[in-house]
């Protein structure tokens, strides 16, 4: 006798629709390691990208409308190990702060940090493409302050 489980699962991956998804989308193109970053690919020191508006741009005029002060950025992309400065700081929104350098070798380092959001932490790219990422610190939990208790007054008689 033939293991239900077996034709179970046979029977569900027999169906069309549970194995395809027809609306699927990609966010990034692949990427090709071996194609050259280009200036148009690197942040720049003030943290901008060619194609970004400038933070505090008309752009930005009604950034307070949607939430309080300082919300974090908006996470609209997608960010791996591979892409450029640009890809990531266009995925993520305009960073915190942006540090660039030298490697040992002569090579481009940019380290570029982002303190609040989903995506905060510290990345850091080597020659155009981003090489590592550090989870930024968790948010600190600001307790809640208590009402002080009253004093009950005794029934009125």
């Amino acid at each position: 006798m033939p293991d239900l489980s077996s034709v179970k699962d046979a029977e569900w991956f027999s169906r069309p629709g549970r194995l395809f998804i027809k609306n699927v989308s990609i966010d990034a193109p692949p990427l090709n390691a071996s194609d050259p970053v280009r200036a148009d690919d690197l942040v720049s020191a003030d943290g901008a990208c060619p194609g970004m508006a400038p933070a505090g741009s008309p752009a930005d005029a009604n950034a307070l409308s949607d939430g309080p002060a300082g919300a974090p950025p908006r996470s609209q992309g997608s960010v791996a190990l591979g892409h450029t400065e640009c890809d990531v700081v266009r995925g993520i929104g305009a960073p915190d702060s942006v540090n660039i350098s030298s490697s040992p070798g002569g090579e481009r380092l940019a380290v570029v940090t982002w303190s609040r959001g989903a995506r905060a932490g510290i990345y850091t790219f080597n020659g155009g493409r981003l090489s590592s990422v550090e989870r930024g610190a968790e948010p600190v939990a600001v307790p809640k302050a208590s009402k002080p208790k009253s004093k009950k007054k005794p029934a009125a008689t």
